[in-house]
């Protein structure tokens, strides 16, 4: 069950800090509307990076459909593995 708090809870921040925790972030509503994300850095650097990487899978499969592809042995030869 998500942590939600009114924003006006922040006055004790170490409290809302405190409950934060890995793959439990605390959520901050204003006037009953949520508003922020409090969350571990740890979380935020992995959602981060799984955007990243669902980016850059989109955009291999765009130059993909578009014909825009590398043979394999280049690719390998860039990443200096021997197939």
């Amino acid at each position: 069950m998500p942590t939600i708090l009114p924003i006006s809870d922040l006055r004790n921040y170490t409290d809302v800090l405190n409950r934060v925790d890995i793959d439990k972030p605390v959520y901050l509503t204003r006037n009953g509307r949520g508003t922020y994300v409090i969350s571990k850095l740890d979380d935020y650097d992995r959602e981060t990076a799984a955007e990243s990487l669902l980016t850059e899978i989109k955009q291999g499969e765009l130059s993909a459909k578009d014909g825009k592809t590398v043979p394999i042995a280049e690719v390998a030869k860039k990443l200096d593995i021997q197939l």
